[in-house]
């Protein structure tokens, strides 16, 4: 963590640094749901036993319906043939669950399970669309009805009316039969047709202002900025676990913040995804993937936004609004190393290995170092000057190229070569860990 310190130059004049704006993760998140979207596991209270010949369900209360010699509930034929009537409505059958199958391959957390689990991936996913009750899925093992449902919400932020599910596992004696899924939903379908037009509304608002010669990068980095702009750090906001806090209420936490910009990306035809996992502190934390051009980054919006800095660190007074720029771009499209140096990444499914740098931010804004380049640093302030930026940001590339640039600005005092400032003062924060320094116009 790091603290305000002070230093003279040789003028005597006082300069202030920030220094090591160290972030932490957003507590409430867990793997495929958080806080608020635990999973409701009905295996004893809806539970079928064998009564005489047939099939008979205990409710809820612990009644048994009635059945008996000669009197069956539900028999198994029956029970497959409504199973089979409900699958063919759901388009589960046939070639529908092929086309099905097929339309989700474009979809990252679907695309690394194997042919078993995208059956029930698809089968849940139509439940969840079409918020039909009891549809039996193809498989007995409870986990991996679990994990494909963790799969489906982490590839679908548009099913935002979720919040959880319950199974029920049907037996005839000691032999298991079926598992049937129903979804557990927060909003009724009146509201959620409501809440989606507010969305579109959004969407239509935050799209009219990207620039219609925009390449995958820079729309990336448009959407970034919008939504860090319009969405304030709240672990209070109402619904924070899905995208209706960001864009029906601007407030939100990290999983709000990372499935809004799936969506937005989506949208754009760019490839996202939710990536959950763990930051320092171990605080359960999400954030997204990425593909630009080809190639796998790391976007966390959640740590580019400055009020989540004074939020979870509680350092408000300490930094001061003016010493924070308002959007940290260390972690706009990053490599797996970067990330790793403050992530932890505990996914439901494998992720690949971000190695690119051609669209890491300091790269593409001629920010990033690899030596002390004088020209270089002219050029970057005074392209921020003319832009009217209130602060500069450069990123070195190693630990070594840290300490010469250091050296060079803040010790030998070089800054004060590219810094407009008459009386001498200067404001910076400095991060070792991000291995970059800012500097306040």
């Amino acid at each position: 963590m790091g603290k305000i310190r002070r230093f003279r130059n040789r003028t005597g004049l006082w300069a202030l640094a920030v220094t090591g704006i160290l972030l932490s993760g957003c507590a409430g998140i867990l793997p495929g749901g958080g806080e608020n979207t635990s999973v409701s596991l009905s295996e004893e209270q809806d539970r079928l036993t064998e009564e005489s010949a047939g099939w008979e369900k205990q409710e809820k209360t612990g009644e048994t319906a009635s059945g008996g010699d000669g009197e069956e509930a539900v028999t198994e034929a029956e029970s497959d043939r409504e199973d089979e009537e409900k699958r063919e409505k759901l388009g589960l059958t046939g070639e529908n669950i092929s086309a099905l199958l097929e339309s989700q391959r474009e979809y990252y957390n679907f695309s690394q399970l194997t042919d078993t689990e995208q059956t029930v991936y698809a089968e849940v996913y139509r439940a969840l669309c079409e918020r039909e009750r009891e549809v039996r899925v193809s498989t007995f093992d409870t986990k991996l009805l679990d994990r494909v449902f963790q799969c489906v919400m982490n590839d679908h932020p548009e099913i935002f009316y979720v919040d959880g599910y319950t199974f029920t596992r049907y037996t005839l004696g000691e032999e298991l039969k079926k598992i049937t899924f129903t979804g557990t939903f927060f909003v009724d379908r009146e509201e959620e047709e409501r809440r989606r037009k507010q969305i579109d509304a959004y969407v239509e608002r935050c799209m009219a202002g990207m620039p219609e010669d925009a390449d995958e990068y820079e729309k990336v980095r448009y959407l970034y900025e919008y939504l860090i702009d319009h969405t304030e750090y709240n672990a209070s906001a109402q619904d924070n676990q899905n995208i209706c806090s960001v864009f029906l209420g601007g407030q939100s936490v990290c999983q709000g913040y990372a499935k809004a910009l799936q969506y937005l990306l989506n949208r754009t035809d760019i490839f996202a995804t939710l990536v959950i996992g763990k930051v320092s502190g171990g605080e359960g934390h999400a954030w997204n993937l990425v593909k630009i051009d080809g190639n796998y980054y790391y976007v966390d919006p959640t740590w580019g936004d400055a009020s989540y800095q004074i939020e979870e660190l509680n350092k408000a007074e300490e930094y001061g609004n003016d010493h924070l720029p308002t959007i940290n771009y260390d972690y706009l499209c990053v490599t797996t190393r970067q990330l790793c140096r403050t992530h932890t990444i505990e996914n439901v499914v494998p992720l690949p290995e971000c190695t690119s740098m051609e669209a890491n931010y300091y790269v593409r804004e001629g920010a990033y170092f690899t030596s002390v380049d004088e020209e270089k640093l002219a050029a970057l302030f005074e392209r921020e000057y003319e832009n009217e930026g209130s602060y500069v940001t450069l990123k070195c590339s190693d630990p070594a190229v840290y300490r010469e640039m250091e050296e060079f600005l803040i010790d030998r005092q070089e800054i004060f070569r590219y810094l407009d400032s008459p009386d001498g003062i200067i404001a910076y924060a400095d991060n070792e860990e991000q291995q970059s320094l800012s500097f306040w116009l």
